[in-house]
This record gives structure tokens, C-alpha cells and sequence, in this order.
């Protein structure tokens, strides 16, 4: 009755069990204790990614996590928008998405999604560096080199991705073709460090094609430069000694002396970002500071430091560190400071919902939401703050799934949104409905065979007219076009 556990105590466990019975644990939690239901939001996405996508046979590895945050993914957005302008892409057609992992990496897979693990960003002093390792990127894109993650389903969620990468990286690897769909059976780095590497040639062109992109769009290019310089000294170490980037990205003294040359003779060297990224950066870093390493924020960020990151920093740790009464005091501090920071208003919500006040968490939403209206992140958690604080309420039920529709429209790979669909509409006493939308997780997670039954299911009981027909009967037939061109 009482059974609170962490995310990666929860995921270790599950990670030892076979994958059929860890589906039918996951379709339990909505049937459980109302405990089971108030742990940290983004539970399950991180559960599917650890389950997966287990840690690597070493006891000291560590299992990639995908963390969606909406401050995050819109400052990278704003700082790279001139430069995707400039390789071809349009911020819409562009996903980052933040892999929670030390290890200093970034890479491209399953269409436009730019994968940044959080130990890059630590590593960044800067945006500007970070728009660099951003631009080398599109590089690759521009250049043709990831072909190989083309398998890679552009209708699976970005956890099943991950997975999806770890098994064609170990079939590259060990020239297993079987090895794809045991993929959590190899160390997962060996397997991605494999699938996803580049040859010098290819390292040193998406450098010019970044520089090019930089330029264009105004951007210092010093960033790309400084960056790489910082990895240049990995160059004569043990490959088990270097960073996961520099693993994939090969780099060698001549592509930096080349860019060197480069960006001595670029007009834009030395420009200045606005002021606003640099404090955006500062959070950025100081936020994920507190969510991932607490521990080490006394000494990082320390009572001192009373800047507005600083300060952040210190709230996220505590709320990570469940001192409730210190993290809430926390960010009504950084609210009080700034009134109209969206951001702030749904930490405040995220703390509530997780501290098991979630009628309290659903005023802080609501707020953060109007101040940031499409963010579908926000508006996935507010409504599930709903639906955990307003029980089977007709209009609180019916207030979530609006919310929840609105949603997918910004977050169609997300297995979250389907799930508390599936959750309002079974509340509501409508079970086809429901199915679809589990139909739907179930396509996203790569159960091909579940979401055929579970669409044919609700289909036979679905009545005309009823939009759910519709996406029942896209979610056969696009399963069933995928066979027909494998």
C-alpha cells in the first residue's frame, strides 16, 4: 500500500524480466494503487527506454534515458533555427530530443531528430559551441552519411528508436543479422558507437558543410572550433578511454587546423549571441545539474550564487532530492522573479504532481500553459494531473482528453499521450476507444501484432461515425502496408 520506488530502481527490475510480462505489468499500473499512479511524470517513457534498452554488461554503465523538456528543446530550437534555415530544414521539420547519459555524444535517426546526450551540453561553455556540434550534424544529413539509420521506424516513438539503434548497431557489429532484434542483449555504447560512426573523410566534410551553414546564417563558427578543440586531446587515448563523440566523430589535428583556417578568415568570428542565450544556456545547464547530478549542485551552485540559474539549480535538487517544502519555497522564489516564465510555473506543477498534490499541480499547469500554449508537454501533463485529481468526473475526464488531443497534434511519437487517452476514455466507460489509443502505443513501441488486435477489436465495436474508427483502421492498414514493402 505503500510502494514508491525511483525510476531506475523500478526499470533495474523490469529490466529482468521477459519483455511479455513487463507489457503486462505496464497495462497494470493505471489499475493500481493511487501511489503507483502519482510517481514522476514521463514514468513510463523512461521505464520503456531502461527495459529496452538495458545498461551495458558493465556494472558502472548506465542506461540511456530520454528526458523531454520543453525549456530545453525551445532554446535549442531558437539558437539553431538560422542555421537548419541555412542547411535546407525548417524548425518544424527539426526534433532535438535529450538523451540523459554522461557520455559526450550527438547523432541523427529516424528522419529529422537530432539526438543530444546531456554530458554534450555539460560539456558546452556556451550556445554557441552547442549550435556547432549542431550544424556538423546537418552536415552528415547534408551530406548522405546516415543512411543506415533510414531503418530506423519514422513512426515509432523516440524510446523504441534508441532500441531500435542499439539491435541494428549490434547486427553491424558482430555481422549477426539476427543480432538486431536482441539488441538488449550486447552492451549498448559497442553497438551504437559501431552504427552510428563515421570515417575521417565523412567528419571532415560535415565540418565544411557546418561551417558553410554557420555562415550563412551569421552564426560565429568559433563555437564548432572550441568544441572540437576540447575533444582534440582524446585523439591519442585508448578508444575505451574517449568520449562517445569523438568515438563516432573521429577527429584528427588537421580537421581543426582546417577549420581553424576557416574561421580565422570568417567575417562572423568574434560576433556576439543575444544576451538572452547565453542566460538560456546558463539555466539549461544549471537545470540539468539539479535533475541529474543533485548531489553535486552544493558545490556547483552554491548558496553564494544567487543568480536566477543558481538558483534553479538548487530548487531542482531539492525536488530531486524529495525536500518538498525547500523545492516548492524554491520555485515560488523563481516565480516571484519572474511572474511570466512559463517554465517555472511547470516546475512548480511537476513538483505538486509528484509530491502527490496534483488538484494543487493542475493551477500551476494551467499557468504555465497559457504562457506557453504549444507546448505539448505541458499540456500532457496538466491533463494528467486532471485525470489523477479529478477521478471519474465526466467533465474533468472529458476536460483531459480535449488537452490530450491537442497534444498528439505536437506530440505524435509520444507513448505517454496514447496511454492516458487510453486511461481517460476507459474511465469514461468507452473500451473501444480506449483500445485504439492503446493500439496506438502499441504501433509506436514496435508491437506490431498487439496493435492489429487491439485495432481490430475496437473496430468491430466502434459505432459509425466515431473518429476512432478512422485510426483504427489507419493503424491496421499502415502495419499492414509496412509488410507488403519489407
Amino acid at each position: 500500500t505503500n510502494f514508491l520506488l525511483q525510476p531506475r530502481q523500478l526499470s533495474t527490475i523490469l529490466a529482468g524480466l521477459e519483455w511479455k510480462k513487463v507489457n503486462q505489468f505496464m497495462n497494470l499500473l493505471p489499475a493500481l494503487s493511487p501511489t503507483l499512479r502519482k510517481m514522476k511524470s514521463g514514468l513510463l517513457a523512461a521505464l520503456m527506454v531502461s527495459v529496452l534498452v538495458p545498461a551495458q554488461v558493465s556494472a558502472a554503465a548506465e542506461p540511456r534515458i530520454i528526458i523531454r523538456d520543453t525549456e530545453i528543446e525551445n532554446a535549442i530550437s531558437t539558437w539553431s533555427e538560422d542555421v537548419l534555415r541555412a542547411g535546407g530544414m525548417s524548425g518544424d521539420q527539426v526534433r532535438f530530443v535529450l538523451i540523459q547519459s554522461p557520455d559526450i555524444n550527438a547523432f541523427v535517426a529516424g528522419g529529422a531528430n537530432i539526438f543530444i546526450y546531456t554530458g554534450l551540453i555539460g560539456k558546452t561553455d556556451n550556445p554557441q559551441e552547442l549550435v556547432g556540434v549542431i550544424a556538423h550534424e546537418l552536415g552528415h544529413i547534408a551530406g548522405g552519411h546516415l543512411s543506415r539509420t533510414g531503418e530506423v521506424a519514422s513512426n515509432a516513438s523516440f524510446e523504441t528508436m534508441i532500441a531500435v539503434l542499439v539491435g541494428l548497431g549490434a547486427a553491424i557489429a558482430t555481422g549477426d543479422g539476427g543480432a538486431a532484434a536482441a539488441g538488449a542483449a550486447i552492451g549498448q555504447g559497442a553497438a551504437m558507437n559501431s552504427f552510428l560512426s563515421f570515417s575521417r573523410v565523412q567528419e571532415s566534410s560535415a565540418d565544411q558543410a557546418g561551417f558553410r551553414f554557420l555562415e550563412r546564417a551569421g552564426v560565429d563558427p568559433t563555437g564548432l572550433l572550441t568544441f572540437l578543440e576540447k575533444l582534440g586531446n582524446q585523439e591519442l587515448l585508448p578508444a575505451s578511454q574517449q568520449s562517445a563523440f569523438m568515438r563516432t566523430h573521429p577527429l584528427s589535428r588537421d580537421r581543426i587546423e582546417a577549420l581553424q583556417a576557416k574561421v580565422d578568415t570568417s567575417a562572423n568570428t568574434g560576433k556576439a549571441v543575444p544576451a538572452a542565450w547565453t542566460e538560456e544556456h546558463a539555466r539549461i545547464k544549471a537545470k540539468l545539474a539539479g535533475y541529474i547530478t543533485p548531489q553535486q549542485v552544493t558545490y556547483l551552485y552554491p548558496e553564494s550564487n544567487q543568480s536566477i540559474a543558481g538558483q534553479y539549480a538548487r530548487t531542482v535538487a531539492a525536488y530531486r532530492t524529495n525536500k518538498m517544502d525547500v523545492a516548492l519555497k524554491g520555485a515560488d522564489r523563481l516565480i516571484a522573479a519572474e511572474p511570466q516564465n512559463p517554465y517555472f510555473h511547470e516546475l512548480k506543477g511537476q513538483m505538486l504532481f509528484e509530491f502527490g498534490r496534483a488538484s494543487e499541480a493542475v493551477t500551476s499547469y494551467e499557468k504555465a500553459l497559457k504562457l506557453e500554449p504549444k507546448s505539448g508537454l505541458i499540456r500532457t501533463a496538466l491533463a494528467q494531473s486532471l485525470l489523477e485529481s479529478g477521478g471519474s468526473s465526466k467533465g474533468t475526464l472529458q476536460s483531459a482528453i480535449t488537452h490530450l488531443k491537442r497534444a498528439q497534434q505536437d506530440e505524435p511519437r509520444s507513448t505517454q499521450v496514447k496511454r492516458l487517452l487510453a486511461t481517460a476514455y476507459g474511465r469514461m466507460g468507452l473500451e473501444p476507444q480506449a483500445r485504439v489509443y492503446l493500439a496506438e502505443e502499441a504501433m509506436l513501441q514496435g508491437r506490431k501484432s498487439q496493435a492489429v488486435s487491439m485495432a481490430k477489436a475496437a473496430l468491430d465495436k466502434l459505432p459509425p461515425g466515431v473518429a476512432e474508427r478512422q485510426r483504427a483502421m489507419d493503424v491496421i492498414n499502415s502495419i499492414d502496408l509496412k509488410k507488403e514493402t519489407d
